[in-house]
């Protein structure tokens, strides 16, 4: 049997640098956690309508009420009424969002972590 010069075959590895990496990626997971729960107790109050309606909404896009102004209540005009608490509620979300987009981003770096799609 001979022997032949060979290609030495594998992957090397520097030791610890996938352990450090793995740390890394488990503490960015727990301070994501963190700024979710953040979220929920945050609070962000749009106005619509001149302050007609104020929409007081959470950072995880729960509407946690809603103020009409009642010189604004008009009984032959309740379509103007519905418009001012859509515009007001949509206006509330869109912050919403952004304030927990502004949060997850500052701890991703704003990395486009696939499955994190929905938080951001």
């Amino acid at each position: 049997m001979s022997r032949g010069k060979g290609k030495i075959r594998g992957t090397f590895r520097q030791p610890g640098a996938t352990g450090g990496m793995l740390q890394q990626i488990q503490k960015l997971q727990e301070e994501m956690v963190k700024t979710q729960e953040a979220l929920g107790q945050e609070t962000i109050t749009i106005t619509a309508g001149g302050g007609a309606i104020t929409v007081v909404i959470t950072g995880h896009q729960k509407v946690q009420s809603i103020t009409i102004d009642p010189d604004v209540v008009d009984p032959e005009d309740v379509e103007m009424l519905q418009d001012l608490i859509v515009a007001a509620v949509n206006e509330a979300i869109e912050a919403s969002q952004k304030l927990a987009a502004d949060r997850l981003g500052a701890l991703t770096g704003g990395l486009n972590i696939p499955g994190l799609g929905g938080l951001m």
